[in-house]
């Protein structure tokens, strides 16, 4: 059972109400054909591909990834892989690799939990510590993330490497796709795999196995200077900052509990304002900090009169 303020609600394999969106009412149909026939893999794994390598940034964003590829009768083997030197600071990080490794757990799948190094991260980030998300930084945290996962499948013998980075809205898939190809390419014979694991009917599944494992809701990408940026936005459209740990949020549930809500709260509409405003300050600030003050400001007095 799940549970929610909002007048939309959701329990697994139940039907939606007609106020659900349209995307929601039609992947939820899919799926439910899928269940009716023993849920059999979408999955597509690259030809000659049985051992895959998948790493993984989080729990909710593992989900229905995890699910595919395990319910797929293509592969042999399939290993969760957490190397996220990126996460800042240290509590979260530790709540959000405790939680994949006990979901792991309970799928009875191997999980390689691989070093925190966020000096070599901050190293390798140095001169990017303004780049607005989805720009230079975030391609060299995904090429830094990917090429240790590439090394770790070379030497232990994987066919195929993939990453949960690609199933958020949050992220460019393209960019996080680029960077996974680059480092399988380092290999001979190691292959990435592409696949759109962002359609309407994985993002529903994502939710859902994320409600019915009331999974940590993270409310930020996971550096340093996601959280900084995501405070700035919050802060320029009045709402709580963002709360690390514990039972209650800075903004909505602390953990997830309903597909449609959830689903709600990272909407393509809210995505999209987010990156438009971050866009916007680096492009008039830069690395300037008084002049990002300023066009935070500006932003937060705008919205105000709209």
């Amino acid at each position: 059972e799940t549970k929610s303020t909002n007048s939309l609600t959701y329990s697994e394999g139940a039907k939606l109400p007609s106020t659900a969106p349209s995307w929601a009412i039609q992947a939820s149909e899919r799926l439910k054909k899928r269940r009716e026939e023993g849920y059999k893999s979408s999955c597509n794994p690259p030809p000659n591909v049985k051992k895959v390598l998948l790493h993984s940034c989080c729990a909710p964003c593992s989900g229905a990834m995890v699910e595919e590829m395990c319910s797929s009768d293509k592969l042999d083997q399939v290993v969760v892989f957490f190397y996220n030197p990126n996460i800042h600071p240290r509590q979260e990080y530790e709540i959000r690799k405790e939680e994949n490794k006990r979901f792991c757990e309970k799928l009875g799948i191997e999980f390689v939990d691989c070093d925190y190094d966020p000096e070599n991260w901050y190293s390798r980030m140095k001169g990017m510590e303004f780049d607005p998300e989805r720009g230079r930084r975030c391609t060299e945290c995904f090429d830094m993330r990917m090429e240790r996962c590439a090394l770790y499948a070379h030497e232990n013998g994987f066919d195929a490497i993939a990453t949960t980075n690609a199933t958020s809205r949050w992220k460019d898939a393209n960019q996080v796709d680029d960077s996974g190809y680059r480092a399988a390419a380092r290999y001979e014979g190691l292959k990435y795999w592409c696949q759109n694991w962002q359609s309407d009917e994985m993002t529903l599944r994502k939710y859902e196995i994320s409600a019915n494992e009331r999974f940590y809701k993270q409310e930020y990408c996971g550096c340093s200077y996601s959280l900084r940026d995501s405070n700035d936005w919050r802060k320029a459209n009045m709402i709580p900052k963002i709360k690390i740990g514990g039972d209650t949020a800075g903004l909505g549930d602390r953990y997830f509990s309903d597909p449609l809500v959830d689903a709600a709260e990272e909407s393509q509409d809210v995505v999209d304002e987010f990156f438009s405003q971050a866009n916007e300050i680096a492009e008039t600030a830069g690395n300037d900090i008084m002049k990002r003050k300023e066009a935070l400001k500006v932003y937060k007095d705008r919205r105000k009169t709209e």
